[in-house]
């Protein structure tokens, strides 16, 4: 078989997985965006560990390194850029309160077209700019690799792997209280996506860093849990 399929590429399979799953799940006539919003958290841990794992294989050819490089982005590309849209679309869906905002156009047959239109088309710009900010990455990572010797020292933008932190949020406010946050989830998607191509110096995290974004995910998903699975008890 073509590919490679040593112990350094199982987590990103993982999370290509994970967000491929949440996707399905988010898109069926029943699926629940809370359910989704838990395989998009998963994908995200597995992305936080996954080059850590990889560079503990010292035999690395150039190839398998390249290919990791490139299987990398294309799952963050469905996990990150991809699964947070199907998950707003899955609140549009559920929501009551649209339906009660005044449209400006109505379609032959009476239904109300604009509001969903225009947040189809944030749910548009969030992916372009998410494939966007990663095919930029990787151009310049080569270049980089060209040039200096180690590893990278901050990023350029807010890196796409990001929203494994940002809609859990959204979502976890959403429970905090009464009142319908589907706008804001999209409004926090449209933010996010001019932030992935905005030219702006981010750090990269250390192992401090590290830890404390996985406490931050850790948190999110134990109190996400708690409130999906007792919350309307």
């Amino acid at each position: 078989m073509i590919g490679f399929y040593d112990y350094t590429v199982w987590l990103t399979y993982f999370s290509l997985l994970s967000g491929s799953l949440g996707i399905i799940v988010c898109l069926k006539g029943s699926g629940h965006p809370f359910i989704g919003i838990f395989f998009l958290m998963f994908s995200g841990l597995c992305d936080t560990f996954d080059g850590k794992v990889a560079r503990t294989k010292k035999d690395r050819t150039p190839a398998m390194r390249t290919y990791g490089i490139q299987i990398d982005s294309l799952s963050d590309l469905v996990a990150f850029g991809v699964l947070p849209p199907c998950i707003g679309t899955a609140m549009l869906r559920l929501s009551s309160r649209l339906t009660d905002i005044p449209r400006l156009v109505k379609s032959a047959e009476g239904d109300r077209i604009v509001y969903p239109v225009l947040l189809a088309m944030i749910c548009l710009f969030y992916v372009l700019a998410a494939m966007i900010r990663l095919a930029y990455f990787n151009v310049m990572e080569e270049e980089r690799q060209h040039t200096e010797s180690g590893g990278r020292k901050e990023y350029l933008g807010l890196p796409v792997t990001s929203a494994a932190l940002i809609f859990p949020s959204v979502l976890l406010f959403q429970y905090a209280t009464a009142a319908d946050l589907t706008l804001l989830y999209f409004g926090v998607m449209l933010a996010t996506a001019v932030l992935f191509i905005t030219p702006f110096r981010v750090p990269k995290p250390g192992i401090k860093g590290i830890v404390f974004m996985v406490g931050i995910g850790f948190a999110e998903f134990v109190l996400l849990l708690i409130r999906f699975g007792f919350g309307k008890r």
